[in-house]
């Protein structure tokens, strides 16, 4: 047995009482400047995007949908303005992290009422106790269908507008050919038609750019998931390059900056330090429920032939995660007695709202917002 002397355990003891004060205090110094940080960031974007006239409306409220507490941001300058719900992307795509720069930049808030909705699942509606059965296109789509009624009641308008972008526009495009009475016109934005299709061309355009970049990783993750279907974790390989030679290629073509997302998420007002620490603990709860075998049978050429309300799809020339080709293929299709109307985005991906702001609040504001509600009158 091994004897230490005394004077040994005594240092020891010393040092002790000295380190572990020290591990504390370093710890506090930077959870509080990490803190301190957080409340700067959000501050910044809160003056930039403060909404003041008096009869705006800037909203963080949960809403229990489908049994299952829920958040929506509400945001507009004039609370008798229409009404727009917004779908985001993802699955699981939290949505308050660009809202305030869709609203503002975009100009929308000053003509919507703008209604920014992160789902089940996602962003700060993202909870441990979701059952995970419930993740589902259907459910998705009978909660969408009981906000909008909300919103109709709440705001005491006949209709509201409703926008899918990406993953958002299936629940979006769903919910408004079963529910016409609800909505004055649907909006997809990079609309998904047939995802096992789609996931076929968005594959063989990251491979092609990986061929031409000559990026050896890139090529041999790419043809080691292959086509799809694809589970989660083979998707997840497949976006990330693709999101990655995206960001460089407009970058390269437009000028336009990467996104950094995780100042984005300490940005975020609506985040509390907890949000995002829970929405870390499983990021990809929600692609892992849904992005299955029952999403990809989902095919609106056979399941949406047909819609009975105006229909606009707004489509980036350069989108390869939800290509438009497809898109443009089933416009062409498609049976609307209201209208359809397709627009190009020319200097856009998958996020023309962000990437062309002006263009896209000239659509949204003269042509479907002034088409609709101030210049035709279309008998529903």
């Amino acid at each position: 047995m091994v004897k230490f002397k005394p004077e040994l355990l005594r240092n020891i003891s010393a040092i002790q009482k000295w380190v572990i004060p020290t591990i504390l205090i370093f710890f506090i110094v930077l959870w509080t400047g990490f803190f301190a940080y957080h409340k700067y960031l959000q501050n910044q974007v809160k003056k930039r995007t403060d909404i003041i006239k008096p009869k705006g409306i800037n909203s963080l409220e949960k809403i229990n949908l489908g049994g299952i507490d829920q958040w929506v941001l509400i945001r507009g300058w004039e609370k008798s303005n229409p009404v727009l719900l917004f779908l985001h992307g993802g699955p699981g795509a939290p949505l308050f992290t660009y809202a305030r720069e869709i609203g503002v930049t975009a100009k929308l808030e000053q003509y919507f009422v703008m209604v920014y909705w992160e789902q089940r699942g996602t962003g700060k509606s993202f909870s441990h106790s979701i059952p995970e059965e419930s993740m589902t296109i259907e459910q998705l789509i009978s909660d969408t269908f009981e906000l909008s009624k909300i919103l109709i009641d709440r705001f005491k308008v006949p209709r509201i507008y409703i926008v899918g972008r990406s993953w958002g526009s299936l629940i979006g495009l769903f919910t408004a050919k079963r529910r016409p009475e609800l909505f004055y016109a649907y909006i997809g934005i990079g609309q998904m038609v047939y995802p096992l299709e789609n996931d076929s061309i968005s594959y063989q355009c990251t491979l092609k750019i990986a061929e031409r970049s000559g990026n050896e990783e890139a090529l041999k993750d790419l043809k080691k998931i292959g086509d799809p279907p694809y589970s989660y974790e083979e998707l997840i390989i497949q976006r990330k390059w693709l999101t990655g030679f995206y960001e460089v290629m407009m970058a390269e073509k437009f000028s336009k900056k990467r996104i950094n997302y995780r100042k984005k998420l300490l940005s975020t007002p609506e985040y509390s330090l907890i949000d995002i620490f829970k929405m870390g603990m499983d990021p990809f709860f929600s692609i892992k429920c849904l992005w299955n075998n029952e999403f990809y049978k989902v095919n609106l050429f056979n399941e949406v032939p047909q819609i009975g309300i105006p229909v606009f799809f707004l489509a980036g020339r350069y989108d390869y995660f939800t290509p438009s080709e497809i898109i443009e293929n089933y416009y062409q299709k498609l049976h609307a007695s209201k209208g359809k109307y397709f627009i190009w985005f020319e200097h856009s991906g998958h996020y023309p709202e962000l990437e062309e702001p002006e263009k896209f609040h000239d659509v949204m504001v003269n042509k479907i917002l002034g088409r609709i509600h101030i210049n035709e009158k279309i008998d529903y």
